[in-house]
């Protein structure tokens, strides 16, 4: 029987209770909002000091003894408070008015209450179901206090923290600081010296000189100063298992759900795939929280077959790995490791069933090299199927939803008997005349499918050939996003990328390091990486377009935390950037959808039809779209479906969400889901989740998470590079642009905001990078330099600019590990695509833009076979070889016109003369691995790449000797009077 007169818990909903003086329990004197002694407690030990109404502090026990007079003074205001409350319970059906009053109890910097509240519900809740489970020990454990719980259960290390950052030592990151500062003093003095100073008799040349180097100056503070604040984070894994995974328990761990993408299965090969799905299905973490769906957006039925091999595949392999604790557990690199096999192995039976494996293995590749085959030619009346009847995706273009269910978590047994992860292929419904947003649009299907289906609370995506390298991966993200401390904040964990079959050399820096080692940590100091497109594990909420539990503060900000960087109080000050009225506006409605979501939470009473009424009123299918499963599904943070679900059901529902016009008048790929405008659609998607709050997290593994593949060969690369570059140019042109978007609020921080500019505005670097590269071939064929004769100071100062160059370099490779080849390779590079790539991205970004001309990219071709770096010298045709070549082949054309014209000039031309040579090498040394890689073996270069770069070449030369040739115009009216006429 309820008490009279004693008030409900406004968090649980139960009885408020008495204290120890029997007195109705308080726990703010100020405002009397009615919290039970058990949600107290619980918010207490979350580190929640404060009421949840009116943001007062809570007073500690002997204060909370002394006050216990003012309860019976302020009982009958706090009754009448909690009467209404209880009809707004009662009422809660009505969902407009429930939303308002919600949306009414702010804390004093703005933060809704129904935050907490749901956060102590949930709590709650979890209790419930654990007391639920538990069987004969539950009437002992209810009574235990909680905090007697917490020390029989948890072994010591289950309260200490799942990771830790390690910031960089003193002696190597203020060296580091002092450099940059210093640099840019000497870079400010160098401009006073060059301005001042110009070039009369090169007047052109000299200010399209100085254009170049005040960009490559500002260029070069975008990149560094993110640098700014470099970390390194370690991981506790032993610790993730001490607190998820005891002994006698079922697993606490969260659920994840993988997606893999890919396209065309002739140019990534159906093999890769396969091994790829291997690894995550072998992955090291328990089956029932693992779930792999294939997103197969080429609607080919070669890649619905390969699955069904993989599946069956799955059976030996996954045991065989756990068994044996292999690594990495993709089977085409595990038997391809020219290593000691036998090396940690004890079991006797390892080396008979590791042979009797790798025959399996190959016969599972004669039966996947069969399938592709077979699809080289395509019937003409289509593919069918083993029951005769037609393949829906015959048509790629213009097909039904396809799901199939290849493995689950019950019923799919691998050969010991043992449960395997959920296996699922996904090939969204396409409809001539809808927009399908090529990988974006593929990826938010894969987020509808899976939340119906298992909605994993976790989601992490790769790529068709990116594998998983090492199986305790999952366990590393956890330890960030699982952490009570880290993870409430934390939108995603990136790990870097890394690749298999690259040249010992890495020519063309297909390993990326500089950006993955350097790059990645400076920004893991300030908010946290960008998101690359792969390897990244997300929390779902985030996808879901809600920001972290407690927003950043306007208010606090100037005081606590440096608007810049984040981690520091004391360097610059922020003011409060006044807040935009569509800013305001979408987050009213944020905060609208986000306190129907509470309310919906207290319905577990009501049954389906009030359900989907009460759905359909708070206007979820403006936002998610009309599914009311998914929809709640959005509603559970911890993940899961309803018990009571009918999997044919859910597999209807699972069609509808991939459905073509399923997007059409919801925010999916504008504010939710990965977002549209770019071919570069990870970069939008992580800018817009730093926009709203999140912090990411750089997890660096010592064994490398995930591995892949790269285009190591030429051509490849650079249209590679070509895609990145326009898709940066396409943001840049978009509402999207951090140069103007998401400035009111407050909550990306401006060295985050850096980053991001760099990332878009580096294309443009290719304008004065062809320029610069010109300008040495022109001083050759003209007889004209950039620079005038150097006094002692300016002597001084170009030394100490080249000096501070070396030492920033040198500096960075001392906290970052990098290697020094490793920064030439990326320096060599950046050049290399500077002047071709990112050229033509500028150009291909303003025509789509100014004339609607759209640039198709087909999809990088993925080998299946190690052929010992057989595709480094393949040469295909593309004109974006043709701009470097030009170059290579203007300055050898000026680098011989100038030691020819030093010839006939006599000795005084030999000094200027290697001024101009050196800035000549300087292009042909950054562009060597192009003209390496150009040669190729045997002579195959492109005769018509070579015969272009030589016909421009000659006609800029001839275009130069006529504007300007070598030998001094004579005046002829001059040679007439100096003539001595002779009478014959």
């Amino acid at each position: 029987m309820m008490q009279s007169g004693i008030p409900l818990c406004n968090t649980c909903g139960e009885q408020v209770g008495l204290d120890a003086n029997e007195e109705v329990f308080v726990a703010c004197h100020e405002c009397n909002f009615p919290v039970c002694k058990t949600c107290f407690d619980l918010d207490i030990k979350e580190g929640r000091k404060a009421c949840l109404r009116c943001s007062t502090p809570y007073d500690d026990e002997n204060s909370l003894a002394d006050d216990e007079t003012k309860v019976s003074g302020t009982r009958s205001a706090m009754a009448a408070h909690l009467d209404n409350s209880q009809d707004i319970g009662i009422h809660a059906r009505h969902v407009s008015n429930v939303s308002a009053v919600d949306s009414e109890l702010n804390d004093e910097y703005g933060n809704p209450i129904w935050k907490n509240r749901v956060e102590s519900w949930k709590d709650k809740k979890d209790k419930k179901s654990k007391k639920k489970k538990g069987a004969p020990k539950e009437e002992k454990v209810a009574q235990i206090p909680p905090e007697q719980q917490m020390t029989e259960n948890h072994s010591p290390d289950a309260a200490e923290p799942l990771s830790t950052i390690i910031p960089l030592p003193p002696n190597k990151i203020t060296p580091y600081r002092v450099v940059i500062i210093m640099r840019l003093i000497i870079l400010a003095l160098f401009f006073h010296y060059r301005v001042t100073n110009p070039v009369d008799s090169a007047y052109g040349l000299w200010l399209t000189s100085i254009i170049c180097e005040i960009w490559f100056a500002f260029s070069w503070v975008l990149d560094q100063f993110p640098k700014w604040y470099p970390v390194n984070r370690t991981t506790f894994t032993d610790r993730l298992s001490a607190r998820y995974e005891r002994e006698g328990e079922p697993s606490e761990l969260a659920a994840v759900d993988f997606f893999v993408s890919t396209v065309d299965p002739l140019k990534e090969p159906p093999l890769i795939t396969a091994n790829t799905v291997l690894s995550i299905l072998a992955v090291d973490y328990p089956v029932d929280k693992v779930s792999c769906y294939v997103s197969d957006d080429g609607a080919a039925m070669l890649t619905f077959e390969s699955l069904a091999e993989t599946s069956e595949f799955a059976r030996k392999w996954v045991p065989f790995c756990k068994k044996f604790s292999i690594e990495p557990r993709a089977p085409e690199f595990y038997f391809s490791q020219k290593i000691d096999y036998l090396k940690d192995k004890v079991q006797p039976s390892f080396v008979k069933e590791r042979r009797a494996m790798k025959r399996d293995y190959e016969e599972f590749k004669v039966r996947m090299n069969a399938l592709v085959a077979k699809a080289q030619k395509t019937p003409e009346d289509g593919w069918t199927m083993q029951d005769g009847t037609p393949w829906p995706g015959n048509n790629s273009r213009d097909h039904p939803g396809m799901i199939q269910v290849f493995l689950g978590h019950s019923g799919a047994y691998d050969i010991e008997g043992n449960e395997l992860p959920r296996l699922v292929y996904v090939s969204r419904e396409k409809r001539p005349g809808y927009p399908h947003h090529k990988k974006a649009g593929a990826e938010n299907a894969l987020v509808r499918v899976s939340a119906v289906l298992t909605n994993a609370p976790y989601i992490l995506n790769l790529d068709c050939d990116h594998y998983v390298n090492n199986s305790q991966a999952i366990r590393e993200a956890m330890c960030f996003l699982m952490d009570p401390q880290v993870g409430r904040e934390v939108c995603f964990v990136q790990f870097p990328q890394r690749f298999d079959g690259i040249d010992r050399s890495d020519r063309y820096a297909n390993r990326n390091t500089v950006f993955f080692d350097v790059n990645m940590k400076g920004l893991d100091g300030i908010q946290g990486p960008v998101y690359v497109g792969t390897g990244c594990c997300f929390n779902r909420q985030a996808l879901y377009g809600y920001g972290p539990h407690s927003m950043p503060s306007l208010s606090k900000a100037s005081s606590s935390s440096c608007s810049w960087c984040g981690c520091c109080s004391c360097c610059c000050p922020s003011k409060k950037p006044s807040k935009d009225l569509s800013e305001a506006y979408r987050d009213t409605k944020r905060e609208e959808l986000d306190a129907a979501i509470f309310n919906l939470r207290e319905i577990d009473n009501y049954d389906e039809y009030e359900r989907s009424m009460l759905i359909s009123q708070t206007s979820f299918e403006k936002t998610f779209g009309l599914s009311s499963v998914f929809i709640e599904s959005t509603l559970m943070e911890n993940g899961g479906v309803a018990e009571s679900s009918n999997p044919s059901t859910l597999i209807k529902e699972a069609i509808h969400v991939i459905s073509c016009g399923y997007e059409e008048k919801t925010a999916w790929g504008k504010e939710i889901g990965w977002i549209y405008g770019s071919i570069t659609e990870d970069i939008l998607t992580g800018f817009k989740m730093h926009c709203r709050g999140w912090r990411s997290i750089y997890c660096m593994p010592m064994r490398p998470a995930f591995k892949g593949s790269a285009p190591i060969n030429l051509s490849d690369r650079l249209h590679q590079v070509l895609r990145w570059a326009l898709g940066s140019v396409e943001i840049f042109l978009s509402r999207h642009c951090p140069l103007w978007y998401g400035f009111a609020g407050g909550r990306l921080k401006w060295l985050q905001r850096l980053a991001y500019i760099n990332t878009i505005v580096y294309p443009f670097t290719s304008l004065p990078l062809v320029a610069y590269c010109t300008i040495p071939a022109i001083c050759l064929l003209t007889g004209k330099f950039i620079i005038p004769t150097l006094s002692n100071l300016a002597s001084a100062l170009f030394l100490g600019l080249f000096m501070s160059i070396i030492v920033t370099s040198v500096l960075e490779l001392r906290w970052s590990g990098v290697s020094i080849e490793d920064i030439w390779r990326n320096e060599q590079f950046w050049v290399i695509g500077g002047v071709s790539a990112h050229l033509f991205a500028v150009f291909q970004g303003f025509l789509k833009m100014l004339a609607g001309i759209d640039t198709n990219f087909t999809v990088t071709s993925k080998q299946a076979e190690d052929a010992d770096f057989g595709e480094l010298y393949m040469i295909k045709w593309t004109t974006l070889l043709i701009p470097p070549t030009t170059l290579l082949i203007v300055n050898m054309v000026g680098i011989v016109a100038g030691f020819s014209d030093a010839l006939n000039k006599g000795y005084e031309a030999w000094g200027p003369l290697f001024g101009k040579v050196f800035f000549a090498f300087w292009v042909i040394l950054h562009l060597y691995p192009f003209l390496k890689g150009l040669m190729g073996r045997q002579n195959r270069t492109p005769t018509i790449v070579v015969l272009w770069s030589v016909l421009l070449a000659s006609v800029f030369s001839l275009v130069w000797v006529k504007i300007n040739p070598f030998v001094t115009k004579v005046d002829s009216s001059a040679l007439t009077q100096s003539c001595i006429s002779i009478d014959c």
